[in-house]
């Protein structure tokens, strides 16, 4: 059935006429100005403490975090992670310029390659658009300068968040895209990571890894008291 026989029959049914101009003059105003749905006051808090709590909301879905005072700060601090974790020293990434930019030259013993993943990365590095306080929520967009591929193919994901961009709700974040990138002009894909993959399929037990990293790792940039 085609896609204007399925929309005329559900005209039909609703008694209403294609050409109805008050109702299309109803569904552009819903468009242009979508409404906010209810907004808890978890994340409502100054912006220190909005931090806090979004690390401690993503170390209770099994994250781990780390602190660093500014980016200069990250190959190093991405450099620990891989020594404690007896990882490779090796990681890809995308064409994000605010990680190309980095001193990765600081250390010369870490391989960062660049571009989407095939699969074969043990560790993948991203920069997340924003955080989510409340849920303790990564969100990142599509595009060659965060890959996709990087949010699940490799087996440790480290994503960069900077602490200003941690909002306190979903919505906030999703006014914020709006802003940034303009009705119709959306990323392809918005992922909203909360956690590493796991699954409760087999025999309810908990398995890490079961459709995705098994281990997430989120560098918060700035902010600190």
């Amino acid at each position: 059935m085609s896609r204007d026989a399925i929309l005329s029959r559900i005209r039909r049914s609703l008694g209403v006429a294609a050409t109805d101009i008050d109702r299309r003059a109803t569904v552009s105003d819903r468009l242009m100005r979508p409404p906010r749905g209810l907004i808890p006051k978890r994340g409502q808090l100054p912006p220190a403490e909005r931090t806090r709590l979004f690390a401690m909301m993503a170390e209770r879905v099994n994250c781990t975090v780390a602190r660093v005072a500014d980016a200069e700060a990250i190959p190093e601090a991405v450099a620990d992670y891989l020594r404690g974790r007896n990882l490779p020293a090796a990681l890809r990434r995308g064409a994000d310029p605010r990680l190309a930019a980095l001193p990765w030259d600081g250390q010369p013993q870490l391989a960062v390659s660049v571009g989407p993943s095939d699969g074969q990365d043990m560790v993948g590095l991203s920069h997340a658009f924003a955080g989510v306080a409340e849920t303790g929520t990564l969100v990142l967009v599509s595009g060659e300068d965060n890959p996709t591929t990087l949010n699940f193919l490799p087996e440790y994901h480290i994503v960069v968040v900077r602490a200003e961009e941690i909002e306190g709700d979903t919505e906030t974040v999703w006014d914020r895209l709006r802003r940034v990138y303009g009705k119709g002009v959306m990323p392809r894909t918005v992922n909203m990571v909360t956690g590493p993959s796991r699954s409760g399929d087999i025999e309810q037990t908990i398995l890490l890894g079961a459709h995705g990293p098994r281990s997430l790792h989120i560098l918060v940039v700035g902010g600190q008291d």
